[in-house]
Formats: C-alpha cells, sequence, structure tokens
C-alpha cells in the first residue's frame, strides 16, 4: 500500500542563503509595526507631552528662588522696568553692595558714552534716583560665547578685590533667561555661593501665554536651547 504523500507547508521566509541580496550587502528582516490601536495611543502620549511642555515650560525657565542678603547683581542689559524692580529690591532688605554685570555692547557703542552693559545698567540705575555710591558696573570682557559666565567670573573677582562676601549673590534676570544665568553663576562661583534668582517678567508679553506672541516664541524657544547647551555641553576649561 503506499504511502500518502506529505505536502510541506511553505516557509514565509526563504533560506538565509536565499534571503541575502544584492551580495550579501541586504537582507529581508521580519518587521513589527504598530496597529491602529498603537498608533491612537503614540499619538496620545506625544500629544499629551507636547501640550505639558508648551504649558509648562516658561515656568521652568523663569525659575524664581530669591536669597537676598549679600550681593544684589542685576543683569545691565535687562530692561528698563527690571531696573525699577531692582531698586525696590535694593531698598527691601540690607544688601552688602548693588551691582550690574555685562559686557561690551554689539551694537550702537560708538554712538554712545557707555561701551558695557554694566556701564549701562549704572547710568540707568543712577537715573532713576539710586545714589552713585551706591551702586557700581562691574564690566566682563569681550567673549565670543558663555558671555553670562564671563560676567559671572568678572563679578567673582570684584567682590573679592573689594574683600566683599561671596557666600550670598542675589540676581535679578529677565524671565527665562533666569534658570541659565542662575546655573552659569553658580558654575563661576562654587558650591561654596547659593545664588538666588528672581525671574523679572516682560509685561509686554508675559501677560499672554508665550506661544501666542512672536517675543514669546523667541525668547523661550533661543533660551531652552541656550540653557540645554549649557547644562549638557558647556565646559569651563573649553570656554
Amino acid at each position: 500500500m503506499p504511502s500518502p504523500q506529505v505536502h510541506d507547508t511553505p516557509h514565509p521566509f526563504p533560506p538565509m542563503s536565499d534571503r541575502r541580496l544584492c551580495l550579501g550587502l541586504f537582507q529581508r528582516r521580519e518587521c513589527v509595526v504598530p496597529t491602529w490601536r498603537g498608533l491612537l495611543v503614540f499619538v496620545a502620549v506625544v500629544g499629551t507631552v507636547a501640550v505639558l511642555f508648551v504649558r509648562n515650560v516658561y515656568q521652568f525657565l523663569a525659575v524664581n528662588e530669591p536669597a537676598p542678603g549679600g550681593a544684589l547683581v542685576i543683569e545691565g542689559w535687562a530692561s528698563d522696568f527690571a531696573m525699577d524692580a531692582a531698586i525696590v529690591e535694593f531698598h527691601r532688605h540690607p544688601y552688602a553692595a548693588f551691582l550690574v554685570t555685562g559686557g561690551p555692547i554689539e551694537k550702537g557703542a560708538v554712538f554712545s558714552q557707555f561701551h558695557t552693559y554694566a556701564e549701562w545698567g549704572e547710568a540707568t540705575l543712577e537715573k532713576l534716583g539710586v545714589a552713585p555710591d551706591q551702586v557700581h558696573a562691574v564690566p566682563a570682557p569681550e567673549v565670543d560665547k558663555d558671555r553670562t559666565y564671563a560676567s559671572a567670573l568678572a563679578l567673582k573677582a570684584w567682590l573679592e578685590q573689594h574683600h566683599l562676601p561671596t557666600d550670598r549673590v542675589n540676581v535679578l534676570s529677565m524671565g527665562s533667561h533666569a534658570r541659565r544665568s542662575r546655573y552659569l553663576f553658580q558654575r563661576a562661583f562654587g558650591p561654596g555661593t547659593h545664588i538666588g534668582i528672581t525671574a523679572l517678567e516682560d509685561p509686554g508679553w508675559t501677560q499672554k501665554p508665550w506661544w501666542t506672541t512672536s517675543a514669546g516664541v523667541r525668547s523661550v524657544l533661543n533660551e531652552l536651547m541656550a540653557f540645554t547647551y549649557a547644562r549638557f555641553f558647556f565646559s569651563p576649561e573649553r570656554g
């Protein structure tokens, strides 16, 4: 009695030797793709993360953790309303010094008697009523990058030169620049100094969600990229 024929079920993939293509430069692989349910879950997760990012990134960058006392510092490029806020802060708490930082003015210095933002900020504060002997400009040298860090180093050297305490520094910065300022000032001064930070909001656009104004978009996205660089790629040894 003849044995029944057995029909082999073809394998979904040919043997390895047959799967190599173009002289062995390519080969077939099994690929897993999401179902429509998986795509919906993925879109929902990405959308949720995006919404949370958009709604909270400004608050993350515009950090407020002041530390009154010691030296009060305002960055000289800040707006006039920020200078007004600095004066209020100076009279609110006892400070050992009131200082303005900043490097060379990149544009317009040839038409002005001021060559650095520190000098410009000092003059602005004096025009607003601060006595000349109460505020001091601390200019930073010209650098190609990391200007905030260079300003912090110049400030540290000035405090040490004038025999003023460096254990507490309270920095006033503009909005979304605040977190980067605090981080770079802390890197410059070291762990022995408590760096306080206050983010002064620009009333021109911070009364609205940042993504609804061109100024807000520029400020937040530029500072997010700058802080990411400072946090993960900046090295004092490289400048």
